[in-house]
């Protein structure tokens, strides 16, 4: 089976689970589900949990793990909900590869990439918004807050005003040329920010993140390791900010002259001080491994 993906931070994801010999660990976003069977592989006594919103996704990672069918449930929907979804289960593990998948990149029909044939982005293709609503329909004040929040665009004004006097666009190709033209040149694509930004937009990913790690503080899942790779400085730092709150053990108001919580709110402790980041060797192989980043945290 030919599979045009390479999991992202493989190894480490792997030495982070390699202790868990019993219960369920959850994979977020299987995707091709690369990480999913180096996990079935290497930890014989587990069972997994396969989540996707994407349903091509689901499909090709059922054939992909078929030979560890025993072993899997699959289930489609989106990651904020997949901790209630599975609520009671023996979570042991919860991994999350965040942000748009190779599978939704490679696709030039799904409208992710600079190349895509059409303005669409959306990883469940269920929804409504899409794309080309943001593009062609949204005010150029929001689509100033866009850029801004989501993309960090430096000229976000610039963008904003450029699309709305110069809409519509029909395809990602389309939109990704205009910026490319219109845009200062960098060390990056012109459009690579506002695509982000658009993205995290169409999918709410930052509003669906926060919503995850609130259902595992919910949860409080016992034994457990919280694996998370992102990719851009809105994500990290939502992880980062998580994991500092978990590893809080006073919770007392700032201006307190004492603590009288009792000091022994802490859910448990962070593994990694400072993420882990790809070697160089992984960067030459896969370039879109470049910018991630992978945290842990242990529950108590």
């Amino acid at each position: 089976m030919e599979v045009p993906h390479i999991p992202v931070l493989y190894e480490e994801v792997l030495e982070a689970f390699k202790d868990i010999d019993s219960g369920y660990i959850i994979d977020c976003t299987t995707g091709y589900a690369g990480h999913s069977l180096g996990l079935l592989k290497q930890n014989e006594n587990i069972q997994l949990i396969c989540n996707d919103q994407d349903e091509e996704a689901l499909i090709f990672s059922k054939k992909r793990l078929k030979d560890y069918k025993e072993r899997v449930l699959f289930n489609q929907g989106n990651f904020e909900h997949v901790i209630e979804t599975f609520k009671g289960f023996q979570v042991r593990g919860i991994l999350a590869d965040i942000g748009v998948s190779s599978l939704q990149l490679d696709k030039s029909e799904r409208g992710f990439g600079f190349d895509g044939d059409t303005l669409d982005m959306r990883m469940d293709q269920t929804k409504s918004l899409d794309a080309s609503v943001v593009v062609n329909t949204y005010s150029q004040n929001e689509l100033e807050r866009v850029f801004k929040e989501y993309g960090e665009v430096r000229e976000y004004k610039k963008v904003a005003s450029l699309i709305v006097n110069n809409r519509p666009f029909n395809s990602a190709k389309e939109l990704a040329d205009f910026l490319s033209k219109n845009m200062s040149k960098g060390k990056i694509h012109p459009a690579t920010l506002p695509f982000q930004g658009i993205r995290i937009e169409v999918n709410d990913e930052l509003g669906v993140l926060e919503r995850l790690f609130d259902s595992i503080e919910e949860s409080k899942p016992k034994n457990c390791i919280i694996a998370i790779i992102s990719f851009h400085s809105l994500e990290d730092r939502i992880v980062k900010n998580y994991f500092k709150k978990w590893k809080k053990s006073c919770i007392c108001p700032p201006e307190s002259f004492k603590c009288t919580c009792g000091n022994n709110h802490a859910l448990g402790k962070i593994i990694t001080k400072k993420p882990i980041i790809p070697t160089k060797e992984e960067i030459k192989q896969n370039p879109r491994s470049r910018s991630s980043k992978l945290r842990i945290f242990k529950f108590d």
